[in-house]
């Protein structure tokens, strides 16, 4: 696999679309970013996991997947080796982060529809007759 091949992937998820951050490529869905190829030319994609998913990952194909280094990488964030991964490994682990963007995604958005505990939304002003 290569970046294009990484680029194809993430396009064809329900909803991608290609942007960029800080000029390098990046795939969003609902506007906000899932993977990226800002290290594209060390032969890496970026997935944007929950640590539990990156630990999961690593363990299972340690050729494969490798945590970024530093914060990122603690927070989730992971590398992929391009040239090791094959087609079903790609779009699985594509598919992991564009889900996962997408469950972030609704929550957040069901949060700012619902007023929090314990406060109360104001009715709307009656009008005079």
């Amino acid at each position: 696999m290569n970046a294009n091949d990484f680029r194809r992937i993430a396009r064809s998820l329900k909803g991608a679309e290609e942007s960029s951050h800080m000029g390098q490529p990046d795939f969003r869905v609902g506007g906000r970013i899932f993977a990226t190829l800002a290290s594209q030319a060390q032969g890496y994609g970026n997935l944007m996991l929950t640590p539990e998913q990156q630990q999961r990952f690593v363990q299972e194909m340690p050729e494969v997947f490798l945590p970024i280094h530093g914060g990122w990488g603690r927070m989730g964030m992971t590398h992929i080796r391009l040239a090791a991964a094959n087609e079903d490994v790609l779009a699985g682990a594509l598919h992991t982060a564009w889900k996962l963007r997408v469950e972030k995604n609704a929550k957040s958005a069901k949060k700012s529809r619902t007023p929090a505990k314990g406060k109360h939304t104001r009715p709307a002003p009656r009008k005079k007759l």
